[in-house]
């Protein structure tokens, strides 16, 4: 960690005169094509693996659990391969083929009679899934460093407009029946490569394009980069404990929701939904403003903090109403993706920015293999027969002492570059 010590380096991005603003518009309809289909599936995926496995809930949850870490190791695997692909050959390309993938994902899960058929669907979504981190090197393409921050937040709340309309379309439509979501999410998908296919402008430019090579195109290999710039490991280890934390969210809020208040389709799509419109209020219209005024480090502090405080919430609340209090506490944590992401951003150049964001990729595809096992093992432990203690909350918990600790590690990352920055001025 002694590299956090010495200077960024400083890295010139590519003009941002190589794209209008219909360019990031087309992108960002893209992004809310591909987030409408995620959203859509989230009320009715844990139900239908509950129901393969005849109703038993603690098992269904085991099976979920494992489901999803398959789904984040293809992410690992994929993830740098996309992106070191878009640094070769553009974005456009790998954005399209992604989404017809998706949409045929989605299509096999609407028609598997079985956990066999299920499953060979997530490792499909788990591939093409790995295509949203060259959305972000798209991004980092087409606006000057100062400004990704914002244009980031901006993603995110895309993010949030899909977890508003996609969870209630698909509680909706689950109602019909639990396949029903699948083929509205691949008709999205099919649709976000269509427009891409039609639209969609190349953010690329040619001069900038680096070649494909083994190293970069694997996990494994992507460790070389980190290693390369300076403070790029420290933000590394942040993002990695936070995606952790956050992978509580996808591997059991539902089920936990289901066991411990009784809720149905419904009513979870409404609170994701609220999660998406508080996702939209932050990263749409504070994100920008707020690291305007007040800088990158300080989003990503308040952000983190914000972050335990709603999962220590999710973790105790007694009932329905303190649940979906916690929601809005931790509305902030939409401060930290945006303002960790531009502060990494800056030291690569722009021919790595696929690179870069294929790491991201890999990093939440690691977490992502790790935290679904690891969360719905302790849900299902503590809501067991064998539990010293009835805890259902104990991995909302856990999530938080994970965010505990990239808190401290964020602040010591940072206050590293603030007094770097400081001495630049003299």
């Amino acid at each position: 960690m002694t590299e956090l010590t010495q200077e960024p380096q400083k890295v010139e991005s590519a003009p941002a005169s190589s794209a209008s603003r219909a360019a990031l518009a087309f992108i960002f309809a893209t992004v809310l094509f591909d987030t409408l289909g995620f959203g859509i599936i989230i009320p009715v995926l844990p139900g239908l693996v509950v129901s393969f496995v005849g109703g038993d809930t603690a098992q269904g949850a085991e099976v979920f659990g494992l489901f999803g870490t398959v789904w984040a190791l293809m992410q690992f695997l994929f993830a740098p391969l996309l992106g070191a692909l878009s640094d070769r050959y553009g974005r456009r390309p790998v954005l399209i083929l992604s989404a017809f993938g998706l949409g045929i994902d989605y299509m096999i899960m609407a028609l598997a009679p079985n956990l066999t058929w299920l499953f060979i669907g997530r490792v499909v979504s788990g591939i093409t899934s790995a295509s949203f981190t060259v959305s972000f090197a798209y991004v980092a393409d087409t606006v000057r460093p100062e400004r990704r921050a914002g244009a980031f937040g901006m993603i995110g709340s895309i993010w949030g407009v899909g977890f508003i309309i996609g969870p209630l379309v698909g509680g909706l439509l689950g109602g019909i029946g639990p396949r029903f979501p699948f083929w509205g999410a691949a008709a999205l998908s099919i649709a976000s490569a269509a427009y891409g296919l039609v639209v969609l402008p190349e953010s690329l430019p040619m001069a900038h394009r680096s070649p494909l090579s083994l190293r970069k195109a694997n996990p494994v290999g992507s460790i070389g980069m980190i290693r390369a710039k300076k403070g790029l490991s420290g933000f590394v280890a942040v993002n990695f404990l936070n995606f952790l934390a956050f992978q509580v969210l996808p591997s059991v809020y539902v089920l936990y929701a289901a066991y411990r208040y009784a809720w149905g389709y419904a009513l979870v799509g409404a609170a994701l939904a609220l999660v998406g419109a508080c996702n939209i209020i932050v990263q749409g219209l504070l994100v920008r403003r707020f690291v305007t005024r007040f800088g990158e480090r300080l989003a990503l502090l308040v952000g983190l903090v914000s972050g335990t405080a709603g999962f220590v919430i999710w973790g105790l609340a007694p009932n329905s109403l303190v649940f979906m209090i916690a929601i809005i506490f931790y509305a902030p944590i939409g401060f930290v993706q945006p303002a960790v992401q531009g502060l990494m951003t800056r030291r690569v150049g722009p021919s790595e920015q696929g690179q870069l964001q294929g790491i991201n990729g890999s990093l939440m595809g690691l977490t992502g293999v790790i935290g679904p096992t690891l969360f719905t093992v302790i849900f299902a432990f503590f809501i067991g027969t064998q539990a010293p203690i009835n805890l259902p909350g104990a991995p909302f918990l856990l999530s938080a002492l994970l965010m505990i600790a990239s808190l401290l590690l964020a602040l010591k990352v940072t206050r590293a570059i603030e007094r770097v920055s400081h001495l630049e001025q003299f």
